[in-house]
């Protein structure tokens, strides 16, 4: 029996010897540990949009590295404030200790993995929402490992700047005599003078060069399938003022694209003009001159003028135009059309977001305004209708030409944006604005007399009451992660999310301060990875929202199927080979 003991007694011993060893090596903080879990098990609840292995995990083990970061702040305060209150009680032996920490260490694990569990399940009812296929509970598993990977890395990383501290402390204590007191205080904000400086400065301006420059050599290739265009009725063509190679990269796939006069008569079965696509890139005009001017010019060269609709779409960051929305309207018009756009940027949409969104509404405002007076300047019955078109980042540059609603009805006949981002201001008065009773993703402003918003083509029928020219639609999925991230999310819980849910939103999707803006976050980098009518995947939807704003008299449902599905195999075919 004693030697029983004495044998469990060096068993315990040598495991402490063990554990300690173990803490010394990765300086575990257990109460950060708690609240990492905790974190962690929060980012693995449904968001916005489904998620493979490998993105929630990186996902998961930047939340895991914040929440471990809290823990430690927490633990920090307890020691500081209520421990010097408990010295009357008697510290727990050591054994005690470490079996505590063993017993957090395997209740950790064990929730994660029940998490990851219980994730797998709630990614399969999104995907099943969205008519996508679903992921298996084993392959989910391993977001597990990969987060306590990116963990360990993000908390690595912290620890390297925390030394960095310390030495700048310790430095300015020598050399400069600053207290010993103050001194981890002085090192702190030394170093986050230095990085605001650096990064606001020097390496701010060197990503975005560098940023700017690598999606520069993007924009100066041409896709094979990008051919210069012959008619006159587009830029780039030999009778164009914007030269072929300075289109950029989406400007040639743009007017070497899109329905012929023939191809146009071929499916509606009617005569059809041949379409204008005017088009300014970044390089068509020399430093100093005025892009927006040169995009005027090219529509006086063309006649766009003298076209029954003319359309002036603002495009994403590289100057990308959705060619669904494009192609829509000139089959709707019978070629009889015209459609101007224009570059601003070598960056894509969320990186322009991040570094100048001012520049599209710059941009946005500059081209609006430079049509707007060539088109008012023609008598009233001699102008063509005057629609404009922005998505994403675009429709911001496009709502940044209108002061306000009043502004917007007296210089156009009709206005689409799809997938607004949230920080739009004219979407946001309308949306905060809405009339009682009308949920955020589902507005109804002033009983839908000027404004709707869709997810489909039956809302743009909703309300039943009248619908007044000029109408203007937003077009915006429940699921759009650009339609709903918001700042606003750290601190307050979104109407959209304390409302009835839109169809394809999980209903097991909750607020959580800070963790529900990260992961919103994180589903703007994945807004195209699902199938049309989800997401920021609109599809053919556009071509509802033209028919709903502004079709001819001769419009038809039958012309609009027969539309749609040469559409969709234009858009197949701009996937497959662009």
């Amino acid at each position: 029996m004693l030697e029983t003991a004495t044998t469990l007694t060096k068993l315990r011993a040598r495991g402490i010897v063990i554990v300690r060893r173990v803490e010394d090596i990765i300086d575990l903080n257990y109460v950060g540990l708690v609240v990492a879990t905790v974190f962690f098990a929060l980012s693995v609840t449904p968001s916005l949009l489904p998620r493979d292995w490998l993105f929630q995990g990186l996902i998961s083990g930047i939340n895991a590295a914040l929440g471990y970061g809290v823990g430690c702040v927490l633990e920090w305060l307890f020691r500081l404030w209520v421990r010097p209150r408990l010295t009357r009680i008697a510290p727990p032996p050591t054994w005690v200790r470490y079996a505590v920490k063993s017993a957090v260490l395997f209740t950790a694990a064990l929730s994660a993995a029940l998490m990851l569990v219980q994730s797998a399940r709630w990614q399969r009812e999104i995907t099943a929402l969205m008519g996508m296929a679903g992921t298996t509970t084993p392959a989910y598993l391993r977001t597990g490992l990969l987060s306590l990977a990116v963990g360990a890395a993000v908390v690595a990383v912290y620890r390297t700047v925390r030394e960095t501290i310390r030495f700048l402390a310790r430095l300015l204590n020598h050399w400069v005599r600053v207290p010993r007191e103050l001194a981890p205080a002085a090192g702190f904000l030394v170093l986050v003078v230095l990085a605001v400086t650096i990064f606001n400065g020097v390496a701010s301006r060197a990503f975005f060069a560098v940023a700017n420059s690598a999606f520069s050599v993007r924009n100066d290739h041409t896709s094979v399938n990008a051919i210069q265009p012959v008619q006159p009725e587009r830029s780039g063509s030999p009778a164009s003022l914007a030269k072929w190679e300075t289109l950029g990269y989406e400007g040639r796939w743009f007017v070497s694209h899109g329905p012929t006069a023939s191809k146009i008569g071929e499916v509606t079965g009617r005569p059809a003009r041949e379409p204008i696509r005017a088009y300014v890139g970044l390089e068509s005009v020399e430093p100093g001159e005025d892009p927006a001017e040169l995009a005027a010019a090219e529509l006086e060269r063309t006649g766009a003028f003298d076209r029954k609709v003319l359309v002036v779409m603002t495009t994403t960051g590289t100057g990308w135009v959705n060619a669904m929305a494009a192609g829509a309207i000139e089959y709707m018009y019978g070629g009889d059309s015209a459609i101007v756009a224009s570059q601003y940027s070598y960056l894509p949409s969320v990186l322009s977001f991040l570094a100048d969104r001012s520049k599209a509404m710059t941009a946005g405002r500059a081209m609006f305004d430079a049509i707007h007076r060539h088109w008012a300047a023609r008598p009233r019955e001699q102008r063509p209708k005057l629609l404009v078109y922005g998505e994403s980042l675009g429709s911001q540059g496009s709502e940044a030409a209108f002061d306000g609603l009043a502004d917007l009805r007296t210089k156009v006949d009709g206005a689409l944006w799809v997938g607004p981002p949230n920080s739009n201001r004219l979407w946001k008065q309308f949306v905060s604005r809405r009339d009682p009773g009308s949920r955020e993703i589902q507005p109804v402003y002033a009983d839908g007399l000027v404004v709707r918003f869709a997810s489909d083509s039956a809302d743009l029928a909703r309300p039943s009451t009248e619908w007044r020219p000029p109408r203007i639609a937003y077009l915006q999925h429940a699921s759009d992660p650009i339609v709903w991230w918001s700042t606003d999310l750290i601190f307050s819980q979104p109407d959209w999310l304390s409302e009835p849910r839109g169809a394809d939103v999980s209903s097991q999707m909750r607020w959580w301060p800070f963790v529900t803006f990260w992961q919103v976050a994180a589903d703007l980098t994945n807004a195209q990875a699902v199938t049309d009518g989800h997401g920021h995947r609109y599809g053919s939807l556009v071509l509802d929202g033209w028919a709903a704003i502004a079709a001819p008299p001769d419009w038809t449902a039958g012309l609009s199927d027969r539309v749609r599905a040469e559409l969709e195999v234009a858009e197949d075919f701009e996937r497959k080979t662009k």
